[in-house]
């Protein structure tokens, strides 16, 4: 109803012009704007809200008048009803959503305060942990300052107590000293007074002294002799009345024959029967180790030949890595000794020569097994140092071999020692002497006895101990495959076993076991079996040397390399001569025979 009452309606412009420009409300003379000009603007203001426009009104009236006279008077009433009806629910929309917008503003502004309490307590958390942190480093640093000064109070109070000992022990060292030193003294001087007051004696009692010694001599002498006459009278008497009797002469004669033959019979029948328990109890000198039954050393170890009694024949190669071409080779040779002893046919000798440590003592003690044979172990080097013993007790090895029910594998080891070359060799007379024994007590086959040599150097050997050999296998270093086995092996019987025990200071680190066998394989190109088996007591040693006692890849790599450059270190001290002598260790190629690697401990 805005436009009945004229509100938004334009005041009509006077185009008169006039001074005093448009039309001035009625009722308001010159004098008043004159006055009204000379008012402040807060005045004026004030003034106008006093005033009242009735021209407003005038107009509001003509307009109802114009409406009620129009038809459409009722329309526009209605029509201007709906619009302000329509303004009212506009004006309550945006009041809903003004509310709405509030309503979403409160939730957003409470969600951003959650979220801050939120990220306060977060921190205030963070805080508080940081603050526990740092107090707990602080007692505990505390802690460790109390005990580092009571280790210093008890380090000073030892220190002084020690102090406090060694001035007692030299107090009372000096006191026993000086006691000692009074009492010699006063010995000395009891001792001087002694002699004086003997001397001062002796020079008294001269003359009588040397009286009595005068009678004793004249005692003695008149003793001597009367012992004299006494012994020849009776021994003239009994030898002339033996001499005038003929039955005792006789007698006598016999009595001394049966003494004579009493001894000698008593010594040759010692001689006998110590020959005969040595060949059936005990062994030889020169027999280093032996499986055959001894009394003595049955009593001295009573368990392990408890155990070797009851044990039985096993595979000869069980536990041995070597080459499948030179396995069957062996093989054969231990069948064929097996079916010789049970046959009681005659046996064949076998060398067996190469690098050190190849396995070849090993391999004899489990061909002795297989074939259910004794086997005696003895050196070639132990044979020198005897001299002119050397033939008896090499003739006594044989005599021991030949007793044997069983069959008796008999390895000579290192025999290059003694059985050396005649002509070109210079050796002594007892060595000569021991190598003519070895050669007659071996000149034709045997069924009691079984003979392998082992040498790294064979070609030393004489052309007659050549011409007794029936089969000559050699023993190379190990190849690519057989070392890696020998590492797979070694490593789970040193470290994997013993961590898995749950040995006392033995742990064992998380990495990949095969990938590193393969890698010491390459490294450990020409070393023998020995050497690689020592890796694994390496490796032991190195837990035991370790602060938290675990073995990690690290130290078993470095302990390998350590291993290798030893090896290369003991190659490059060998002569051109033991070079030239030992032609398998230097000439030694994986790609020639194939190799044998025993598992052993001891190869």
């Amino acid at each position: 109803m805005s436009w009945l009452l004229g509100r938004n309606r334009q005041q009509p412009t006077d185009f008169s012009g006039g001074a005093d420009g448009p039309d001035k409300p009625e009722g308001q003379t010159a004098g008043e704007r004159g006055n009204d000009s000379q008012l402040t603007k807060a005045e004026r203001k004030a003034m106008e809200a006093y005033r009242f426009d009735s021209s407003a009104l005038e107009r509001a009236a003509d307009a109802a008048k114009t409406l009620e006279r129009s038809r459409h008077a009722r329309e526009a009433l209605e029509l201007s009803k709906m619009q302000e009806s329509t303004r009212q629910q506009e004006y309550a929309t945006k009041v809903k959503e003004y509310e709405a917008h509030i309503e979403q503003a409160k939730v957003e502004q409470k969600r951003i305060d959650h979220e801050e309490r939120r990220k306060t307590l977060i921190e205030e958390t963070k805080q508080q942990q940081q603050r526990a942190q740092y107090q707990d480093q602080l007692s505990r640093k505390r802690y460790e300052d109390q005990l580092v000064q009571q280790q210093r109070v008890q380090e000073e109070n030892l220190r002084k107590q020690e102090e406090s000992v060694q001035r007692q022990e030299a107090m009372r060292r000096q006191t026993i000293e000086h006691e000692i030193e009074m009492k010699e003294k006063n010995r000395l001087k009891l001792l001087e007074h002694e002699l004086r007051a003997k001397a001062r004696v002796d020079r008294e009692n001269r003359d009588i002294n040397l009286e009595k010694i005068r009678l004793k001599a004249q005692e003695h002498r008149t003793t001597v002799l009367e012992g004299i006459r006494t012994a020849g009278s009776v021994i003239g008497a009994g030898a002339e009345a033996m001499l005038t009797d003929w039955d005792k002469v006789l007698t006598a004669a016999g009595g001394l024959s049966l003494l004579a033959l009493g001894v000698y019979s008593a010594k040759g029948a010692t001689g006998v029967v110590s020959r005969y328990i040595e060949a059936r109890i005990g062994k030889p000198t020169l027999v280093g180790e032996t499986s055959r039954f001894a009394f003595l050393d049955a009593i001295k170890h009573p368990v392990k030949y408890m155990k070797r009694l009851r044990s039985k024949p096993t595979d000869a190669l069980q536990g041995v890595v070597l080459n499948p071409k030179l396995e069957e080779r062996l093989r054969d040779i231990a069948i064929a000794t097996k079916n010789t002893r049970i046959n009681r046919g005659f046996y064949r000798n076998v060398l067996m020569h190469g690098p050190p440590g190849t396995g070849k003592t090993m391999f004899a003690k489990k061909l002795a097994e297989h074939s259910g044979m004794d086997f005696a172990i003895m050196t070639g080097g132990d044979v020198a140092p005897m001299g002119k013993e050397g033939v008896t007790a090499i003739h006594k090895v044989f005599d021991w071999s030949n007793t044997s029910r069983r069959g008796l594998l008999l390895f000579v080891d290192e025999a290059d020692a003694f059985l050396r070359k005649r002509s070109s060799e210079k050796i002594s007379e007892d060595l000569r002497a021991a190598l003519n024994a070895f050669l007659y007590r071996t000149s034709e086959q045997n069924p009691k006895f079984m003979l392998v040599l082992a040498s790294n150097t064979p070609e030393q050997f004489d052309y007659a101990i050549n011409d007794r050999l029936d089969e000559m296998v050699e023993f190379t270093l190990p190849g690519l495959e057989e070392r890696e086995r020998l590492l797979r092996l070694y490593f789970d019987k040193y470290v994997l076993q013993p961590a898995a025990a749950g040995a006392k200071r033995f742990k064992l680190d998380t990495f990949d076991y095969g990938k590193t066998c393969v890698k010491m394989a390459q490294m450990c190109e020409g070393m023998s079996g020995r050497e690689i088996s020592k890796l694994g007591v390496a490796w032991q040693a190195a837990v035991y040397a370790s602060e938290d006692g675990t073995l990690t890849e690290k130290m078993v790599l470095d302990r390998c390399r350590d291993a290798v450059q030893q090896h290369k270190q003991k190659m490059a001290w060998l002569s051109e001569q033991e070079r030239a002598d030992h032609k398998s260790i230097s000439g030694a190629s994986e790609a020639s025979k194939p190799p044998l690697t025993l598992t052993a401990d001891k190869l």
